[in-house]
This record gives structure tokens, C-alpha cells and sequence, in this order.
């Protein structure tokens, strides 16, 4: 795509003013004013009236339009209007219309160029946009100004047979109304199919339910992957490759390291980097250490005593990240696509990956005994876990052996298995390193929340399985930390070089939260001094202070409620939750564009080899950050309303059950709470509390009864019965498992009622 036109006055100046270079100029800048006009043109004194005639004859023939003082020849877009997504081509470029078209020839095709908008969901077709609009030689471009949601209400829900009529349940819990549809229209869709329709008659939320049209048709809702087909399309996920992505994908090849390699590991410690050479690890036992269901492997470690008499009990450690980047080239059709992703969404049947499979799954996958190039980061440590230095260098690697953390901590603890003895040596030498990292860690004092991770075993029949919680072991602590070292390498080496980076960002949490949360503390005992400087430790003591009593769950639902969102931008502002004035996300380019950002800065700024991060790409940072701290939050709302939806269908059969659970959220219209044994959470609803009125008490974060002064208060442990599962929405509507307490004969005034 070429760049738009840009205004030059001074050409247009310098031609003569007549019909033919008005109708040029009007061309390239369609919308101009008398006053642009002139001033394009140097029009002064007696020329103004040529110019007048000019444009009148021009108008009385046809040939311009004229619209609150505004010219344009016929058929051409104003500077900026309402646009409506039609479709998308192979590559995955969107096309618009205007909205509204009110001339007798066919509406032009506007290609939707992304703007700085920030909402959370990609665009899709029906979708509104304001845009800005300019005129290149191939066309239109429409710079997204600003999103004006899905054209028609368009919703996506689940066909239902009625009689001689149909309706379509809304998979949005928040839409409280169906559409119906003729039987006639629905043209052989079965009933439980998933279909996507917008109103044709009637209005939501009138008496009659509205009339609806089906416009795209998704499959069955029985199907075994329908729901993470429902978030995929809810939140606007791409899921189909550009051909073009893919052929680029499919033609990659391995790295000859014949070809690239300069020296082995000990020629890089003891010598600068060369340039368009690549360091030889391929005899260092680096190891891929990942979940079970791990499905790529993008980096690898490795530590060792440091042989430095100067670093008595030192050590060295190897980060060694997936060089994504020699693969992904700036402004490639892959390169386009990974951006437009900004990062892989994982549900628990599949993951929608950032890059094609044969590159995320093959050639960028550090696959155990198989050559691969990285970029790795050799840092040196001193026994306290203080970094001493570090530098980086493009290398090729040989995984030695890819580990679950089970494994990893099997080794720690004492039981390796079958694993080989010049392996467990090196495992020896991981744990070595980090207990030394580990040191320096718990002196930085990073927020240290426990959230324990919901676990979700799908079969192959598509129906879960299990839900449980993963493990939390001091293996997977080791690698984080290795990671978040490199991280912080990786910012530092930018910052040196002055090279512009995607910081990852997380500022400390607003006042309004801080009073929030002080008062919540005080509301169960706790001191906490609202005018203090808040830094994680703060957090981390009131973690300790909580260990061993009622409130010790839920005081980690509370913290993290307190803070901010971490976000990617060039401006640096520090992460508060790991307490570091710099970092960056650098380990994970296959899963996350971020990264490879990054690694694109890092080759530019140490000078590597070609293929670093382009100037254009670095004048247009924010909009980047800006665009993947959006598709990070989509992924995120897009999984978790997965695991919901996989809940709510596990839980279906087991209407009328008790379970023990915790208060986890209070409001005015009822209790959140969340099961012990699977962590799904629900809602029980304030009519479940009995005919008692209850007033519900902020500051306490409490519902509390009127006359008979019962409380529920957050984190505290109630016995419920499941009422209701709605696998379609992910809703779970839990009633008590006793009886309410009858309060007395007085009733709750109808004009207190809470609103349904």
C-alpha cells in the first residue's frame, strides 16, 4: 500500500488556474474550501473572481460538487465520515462503505486503515468507524478516528425451535432480550446452531421481542470446540493466515550454521561480538523447561559457577530466546499479520497462535536435539544474586533436553527420574544460580501474590474432563526469575543505545483505589495509613499479616483488584509489581509481538546483523503499544470468558448440589462467590438472601440485614446450592444452602426495592 498524497501548496501555485488543474487539485484533496483553494493556488485581488467563475461553471456542468462551502468532484468522499465494515480480502486487509450514499452510482470501497483507537476487540464486518478519509492513486483510505459500534446491533447467539417460530438466545449474558425469526428464514439451520443476527423490526427492550435476520451462519453449538468458537468470534480473534503468510512460513529453512557461526561459547566470553556472526551453543546443555501442554518452546537456560576468582560463588547465566526475528521480517506479510494478532490466545482446546504453525510450532520452536538460531544474553551474577554485567549475541543452539517443571522440581527435590547424569548436573548448577537470584529477589521485595492458576482438562470427545488448580512449584519461580532478568537486559541495553522500546509498564495504583482498599482493611482489623508511600512491600506485608485467617484468600483477590493494569509504552515509567525501573518483555517473541519489537531493537542497537527494527517502525511506537496493549486485553477477556463457558457446561449436571465457598465480590444486587474445590464463580443473587432488606455497606464491603443485623462480608465462607447453569453465557446462579433467618413481620418497602 502506498502513502497517502501529501499537501503541497506550492505545486499547486505554480500552475496555471483553470478548470483542469481545479479538478486536478480537487482530485488529491477532495473536501477543499474556496479559502484551501486559494491559498493552494496564490489566489489574491482580481484573481478571486476567476476562481469564483471557475468553481460555478464547474458546479453548473456537473463536473464538482458543492456542500457547505466545500468542493469535491462527484463521487468523492468528504475528509471524514461514518463508514461501515464490509469484509475483508485474503490478506486480511478491511474494507468499508459509507453508511449513508444518497447518489445514483455505486458507493466507493474505502480501505480501513487502523487509527489510535483503543477499545479492547478488533474490527469486524457491520462494525461502525468515523473515519478520516484521504485519496491515494490505488483508491481510499479511511483512518479510524473513532469506533461507533457493531452496525444494526448485530448479536451473536444460539438458534432455538419454537413452534412455528424460532428465536436466537444471545450468548452475551448482558443482552436480557432474544430475537425472533420466521421458520422460513432459517433455510435449513438446525436448531443449536450458532448464527450471527441483527433486528430487522422492532426494537430491544420493547414489549414484543424483536424481529431478527440471520447474516452469518457458525456451526453447532454442540460441536465440540463451539466454545472457544464463541469467544474467538465475540471478541473479533483472526483466525485464518493471509496466503501469503503462509506460503512465507512454508518456504522458511532452517539456519546453516556452517554459514553463520564465528566462535563457540568461550570465544564469546572472552572476545566483543563480530558482526553477521553467530555464536556457537550448541554444546552448551541449555534446557526448554514449560508446562505439560506446552505448545512451542521459545527459550532456554542455563547456569554455571562463574570462573572469575574476582566473582567468588558467582555465577553465569544463559537465557537463550527463539530468534523469531530471522524469520519475521519488518513489514513482511508476516510481519503484518503477527502485529495485527499482537499475541497468541490460549483456551483450553486450542490455541489461536500469533505465527503459522510451521514457524511457532517448527522452525522457532527450540525443539530438543534440533539446531535453532536464538538470541541469547550471557549475565554474571555475584553470590548475593546482584547482576554484575551482561551482553547479548546473536548464537545457535541445541536444546539438550525440553523439561516440564515437574521434572525440574523432581531434580530439586532429590528424584530425577530417568534423567542422564551430565543433565542433572546442570540442574544442579540451575538451582545453584537461582537460590543466589532468589536472594537478591526477596531483597527487592516484588508484589508477591499467590493466585492459584485454574487447570482445565478437555477430552477428545470435546467434554471436560477435570478441573483442578496447576501446581505452583519453586521451579517455575526459577524460570521467572531467569526470565525477568533477561528482561530488565534487555531495557538496560536499549536505554544505553538510546533505541526507543516497548517498555512493559505498570504503574502504581491510584488513590482511589489505595482509599478503597484501606478502607476495606480497616473494616476487618487490619492498620494501613492512607497518606503512606505505597510500594509492594506494603502489599507483601499485609499478605504476611493475613496468612493462617479468614482473610487470607481473598486479601489476594483484593491487591489485585487494587492495581493498575500493566501495559506496553515507549514512555518508561517503571513496573511497580516487580518492582524494577525498567523492564521489557523479551522471552516469548513466538507468543507475543512485543518481543519481537524488541529483539528487532536489540539487533539494531548492538549492531548484530541486518533485519533490525526499522525507522519507520520506531516513529509509529505508540500506535504499536497502544494496538498490542489492546489485543492482550482482548486475549484475556476472550479466555477467561472461555473457561466460564467450559465451567458452566461442567457444572450442568450438577444442579441442586452444595458446595463450600467463599464471598469474592458484594454489591447492591447480590453476593459473588467462588466454590472451593473447582474455583468457579457465580452469582447469588440478593432475592436468594430472603424476604429481609439488606443495605449493602462499601466501606465494609458487606451486605447487612436491616433488622436482624446479619453480615456477609467479603471472604467469608458460606455454604451454597446451585441453582442454575447456563453453559451459553458461562453463568452460574447459586442459592443459599440454608434457609435465611426470618427477620420479623415488618417488610421491605417497595420503593427500596433493588433494581432487577
Amino acid at each position: 500500500m502506498t502513502k497517502s498524497v501529501k499537501r503541497t501548496p506550492s505545486a499547486a501555485s505554480s500552475s496555471v488556474l483553470s478548470k483542469d488543474t481545479v479538478l486536478a487539485h480537487l482530485a488529491a484533496h477532495p473536501g477543499d474550501t474556496k479559502r484551501d483553494l486559494a491559498r493552494a493556488f496564490g489566489v489574491r485581488g482580481a484573481t478571486r473572481q476567476e476562481l469564483k467563475r471557475i468553481l460555478k461553471e464547474l458546479a453548473d456542468e456537473g463536473v464538482i460538487e458543492r456542500g457547505k462551502k466545500k468542493f469535491a468532484r462527484p463521487g468523492s468522499l468528504p475528509p471524514v465520515m461514518v463508514l461501515e465494515i464490509t469484509g475483508a480480502d485474503p490478506d486480511g486487509d478491511l474494507f468499508a462503505r459509507p453508511t449513508h450514499w444518497e447518489r445514483k452510482e455505486a458507493p466507493p470501497v474505502v480501505l480501513v486503515v487502523p487509527g489510535r483507537d483503543d477499545t479492547g476487540t478488533a474490527l469486524g464486518r457491520g462494525e461502525r468507524i468515523l473515519a478520516h478519509i484521504t485519496q491515494t492513486p490505488e483508491g481510499y483510505e479511511g483512518r479510524v478516528i473513532k469506533r461507533l459500534g457493531a452496525s444494526a446491533h448485530r448479536v451473536l447467539g444460539v438458534v432455538r425451535r419454537i413452534g412455528n417460530t424460532a428465536r436466537i438466545d444471545p450468548i452475551d449474558r448482558k443482552t436480557r432480550y432474544a430475537y425472533v425469526i420466521d421458520l422460513a428464514a432459517l433455510d435449513g439451520i438446525a436448531d443449536g446452531e450458532l448464527v450471527v443476527v441483527e433486528p430487522v423490526s422492532g426494537q430491544p427492550g420493547a414489549r414484543s421481542a424483536p424481529h431478527g435476520r440471520i447474516v452469518e451462519r457458525l456451526g453447532s453449538m454442540n460441536q465440540p470446540k463451539a466454545v472457544s468458537l464463541i469467544a474467538i468470534h465475540a471478541h473479533g480473534i483472526p483466525t485464518e493466515f493471509p496466503r501469503e503468510a503462509i506460503d512465507q512460513a512454508e518456504r522458511a529453512r532452517p539456519l546453516d550454521p556452517q554459514r553463520a557461526l564465528r566462535g563457540n561459547f568461550s570465544k564469546w566470553a572472552a572476545s566483543p561480538p563480530e558482526r553477521a556472526k553467530r555464536v556457537d551453543l550448541r554444546d552448551v546443555p541449555l534446557v526448554t523447561v514449560d508446562p505439560e501442554d506446552a505448545r512451542d518452546h521459545d527459550d532456554a537456560v542455563w547456569a554455571g559457577p562463574d570462573p572469575d576468582a574476582k566473582n567468588r560463588g558467582g555465577h553465569i547465566v544463559i537465557v537463550a530466546i527463539a530468534d523469531v526475528a530471522h524469520y519475521v521480517t519488518p513489514g513482511s506479510a508476516l510481519d503484518r499479520e503477527a502485529k495485527k494478532r499482537g499475541n497468541s490466545v490460549y483456551f483450553p482446546d486450542r490455541v489461536v497462535p500469533m505465527l503459522p504453525e510451521a514457524l511457532s510450532a517448527d522452525l522457532c520452536s527450540l525443539r530438543q536435539g534440533e539446531d535453532r538460531p536464538c538470541l541469547a544474553v550471557r549475565m554474571v551474577f555475584d553470590k548475593n544474586g546482584r547482576k554484575r554485567r551482561h551482553e547479548f549475541a546473536q548464537a545457535i543452539m541445541r536444546s539438550a533436553a525440553n523439561f516440564t517443571y515437574a521434572q525440574l522440581q523432581s531434580a530439586f527435590d532429590g528424584t530425577p527420574g530417568g534423567i542422564a547424569p551430565p543433565l542433572r548436573d546442570a540442574m544442579r548448577s540451575l538451582w545453584d544460580a537461582y537460590r543466589s537470584l532468589a536472594r537478591a529477589r526477596d531483597e527487592r521485595a516484588p508484589l508477591d501474590l499467590d493466585l492459584p492458576e485454574r487447570r482445565i482438562v478437555i477430552g477428545a470427545d470435546g467434554k471436560i474432563q477435570s478441573i483442578d488448580f496447576r501446581e505452583r512449584m519453586e521451579s517455575m519461580r526459577l524460570i521467572e526469575e531467569f526470565m525477568i532478568q533477561a528482561n530488565v537486559c534487555a531495557a538496560e541495553s536499549l536505554e544505553k543505545a538510546r533505541i526507543p522500546l516497548p517498555y512493559r509498564v505498570h504503574e502504581r495504583p491510584g488513590q482511589e483505589k489505595i482509599g478503597a482498599f484501606a478502607d476495606y482493611l480497616r473494616s476487618i482489623g487490619f492498620s494501613f495509613a492512607k497518606g503512606q508511600i505505597v510500594k509492594p512491600a506494603v502489599f507483601n506485608r499485609i499478605l504476611a499479616l493475613s496468612k493462617g485467617t479468614p482473610h487470607e484468600e481473598v486479601m489476594n483477590d483484593v491487591i489485585l483488584r487494587t492495581q493498575t493494569q500493566a501495559v506496553y509504552a515507549p514512555e518508561n515509567v517503571g513496573h511497580f509489581g516487580l518492582n524494577l525501573t525498567r523492564y521489557a518483555h523479551f522471552t516469548s517473541p513466538i507468543r507475543r509481538y512485543a518481543d519481537l519489537v524488541v529483539h528487532r531493537a536489540l539487533i539494531r542497537a548492538l549492531d548484530l546483523r541486518s533485519g533490525g527494527v526499522p525507522e519507520d517502525e520506531m516513529a509509529h511506537l505508540t500506535e504499536t503499544a497502544e494496538h498490542i496493549s489492546m489485543t492482550e486485553r482482548r486475549a484475556m477477556a476472550a479466555e477467561r470468558d472461555s473457561v466460564d463457558r467450559y465451567i458452566a457446561a461442567f457444572m450442568e449436571d450438577r444442579i441442586g448440589a452444595r458446595f463450600d465457598a467463599r464471598i469474592t465480590g458484594v454489591t447492591r444486587f447480590g453476593l459473588f462467590v467462588r466454590l472451593a474445590q473447582t474455583g468457579a464463580d457465580g452469582l447469588l443473587p440478593m432475592r436468594a438472601l430472603g424476604a429481609e432488606f439488606f443495605r449493602h455497606d462499601a466501606k465494609r464491603h458487606a451486605l447487612v440485614g436491616e433488622h436482624s443485623r446479619t453480615a456477609y462480608r467479603l471472604g467469608d465462607r458460606i455454604a451454597v446450592r446451585l441453582a442454575e447453569a447456563a453453559p451459553l453465557t458461562g453463568g452460574l446462579r447459586f442459592e443459599l444452602a440454608e434457609e435465611p433467618a426470618v427477620p420479623g413481620t415488618k417488610r421491605r418497602a417497595p420503593a427500596r426495592r433493588r433494581p432487577r
